[in-house]
């Protein structure tokens, strides 16, 4: 008598504490805490608007990468060392002078370092140069910028350390990958033994000079 073959009985339908266990794990193991804790929610949603999988899927990875971006962005902002951590919002414009709304909405949208541009502030001090420059360059490092930040006289002895040291080239190469890098102060800066005061290089600046 020929063998018959075996099928396996189907699998009973999963449960609800089934589907979240494997859901934590699998959220675990792709190190996608956010995923986890928006699923439940948005699966409920989902169920009363009738998302097709493909919206509910979109939706929790866009809670996952909104994540990401927000922690990345406070790392960012650590790193650049900033004096203090402050934003375009919080700027009083009424003390600004050589800049209308329309422009400061402008260099908001940070075209200015996909255009490799610089962005320069100028005027006495108390006008708000240093606020707006560090304000801008906090939105950098929220949209995925890396960004340094220093006073004109700390980029000089940044610089000459290296020269000193052999090591000019390699730090300016370095210093070549940030798409922004923000120099304060430049009034104040020492002049070199060229007699330069600045700095050149391809990244913008933004430089509050008071």
């Amino acid at each position: 008598m020929p063998a018959t073959a075996k099928t396996a009985a189907p699998a009973g339908p999963r449960t609800g504490r089934q589907t979240t266990a494997d859901l934590s794990f699998l959220a675990r193991a792709m190190k996608a805490p956010a995923l986890l804790d928006a699923a439940e929610r948005l699966a409920e949603r989902a169920l009363k608007e009738t998302w097709t999988h493909t919206e509910f899927l979109v939706a929790c990875l866009q809670r996952e990468v909104s994540a990401r971006e927000s922690h990345g962005g406070e790392a960012r902002i650590r790193s650049a060392r900033f004096p203090a951590i402050k934003t375009v919002e919080e700027l009083d414009v009424t003390h600004l002078r050589g800049i209308t709304r329309q422009q400061l909405a402008h260099l908001g949208t940070l075209d200015f370092i996909a255009a490799k541009e610089n962005a320069v502030f100028l005027g006495p001090p108390g006008t708000g140069k240093t606020h707006l420059a560090i304000g801008l360059a906090v939105r950098a490092c929220q949209a995925g910028h890396r960004v340094a930040f220093a006073t004109a006289a700390e980029w000089v002895d940044r610089l000459a350390a290296a020269h000193h040291t052999g090591r000019l080239q390699a730090e300016l190469t370095k210093l070549s990958r940030y798409p922004l890098l923000v120099v304060d102060e430049v009034g104040c800066a020492p002049r070199g033994a060229d007699g330069s005061r600045g700095m050149r290089g391809p990244p913008p600046v933004l430089a509050g000079t008071g």
